[in-house]
């Protein structure tokens, strides 16, 4: 994939760690100029000097994925710095503590839908009519495999995540035949900075909940961010691709469990028996 995105633009919103940075540092090793953006102006400037020291293109823009003044702004600065842009990938997330729904406290549950639709959704809104001006474009939103099938205690955050996927399907009809595809990834447990902060017991208890039984990486989201723009996915928009170690395909008992098979459940008794 890297010929192709050679001489190519790709904005990053949400790269200041974690999937976000990977991503930007991947594209940007693929040829990519990449615009990263964040609230924190520190951490983004990390990234973006990570980038430039290997040799890569990166313009930071520290950015409130909520606010709409910003995000044009940030879009007009990728068009204003690199001429185009080709790829965007909307990253940002956010909410309160895990709680139980009635105990989520109102502002937390309005701070992660701000945080996770509106910030996609004002992404898009300005990011489509800057890749219809180029000649069209792909955009990946982050989800979660939590936007797919609903974890307790986080209301807020499965919420969001599931209106991104269903938002991202409306985008993907709107401009499928004008030269924008739209797609979502929706990740399981991941080895970012917070279950690595977590520590080795959370991770192991992470990799149980997995069918693969092990947590991803990073650069396999990348992976899978920059497939979804490579022309090898050009036919596929509209969709929602896990990258969950099999978690959305439902659940693995741990006693189904065995080195070199797989142990059947007893089958039901029978009249008589």
């Amino acid at each position: 994939m890297t010929a192709e995105f050679d001489g190519r633009v790709a904005l990053i919103a949400g790269a200041s760690r974690g999937i976000g940075a990977g991503t930007a540092e991947m594209w940007a090793r693929a040829g990519a100029a990449v615009v990263i953006a964040a609230r924190s102006t520190g951490a983004l400037a990390e990234v973006a000097a990570k980038i430039t020291d290997a040799g890569g293109r990166a313009l930071a823009v520290p950015t409130d994925v909520t606010d709409p003044t910003a995000m044009q702004e940030l879009v007009d600065r990728t068009l204003a710095t690199y001429g185009r842009l080709d790829f965007a990938f909307n990253n940002a997330t956010g909410g309160p503590m895990p709680a139980p729904l009635a105990d989520i406290e109102v502002d937390g549950f309005d701070a992660g839908i701000a945080a996770n639709v509106r910030g996609t959704f004002l992404g898009m809104k300005y990011q489509i009519p800057a890749m219809l001006a180029g000649g069209g474009g792909v955009i990946v939103n982050m989800a979660s495999v939590a936007g797919v099938r609903a974890t307790a205690n986080l209301g807020a955050y499965v919420t969001g995540k599931a209106a991104i996927i269903a938002m991202t399907k409306v985008a993907a009809l709107d401009y499928a035949d004008r030269g924008i595809r739209v797609n979502v990834v929706a990740p399981g447990p991941i080895l970012t900075e917070h279950l690595t902060a977590a520590g080795s017991t959370a991770q192991q208890m992470a990799a149980k909940s997995v069918p693969m039984q092990r947590i991803g990486t990073v650069a396999e989201v990348a992976d899978a961010v920059l497939w979804l723009c490579s022309a090898r996915a050009s036919f596929i928009t509209g969709i929602t691709l896990p990258i969950d170690g099999g978690q959305s395909a439902g659940h693995k008992p741990p006693q189904m469990y065995r080195q070199g098979e797989a142990m059947r459940p007893d089958p039901p008794e029978q009249p008589g028996d």
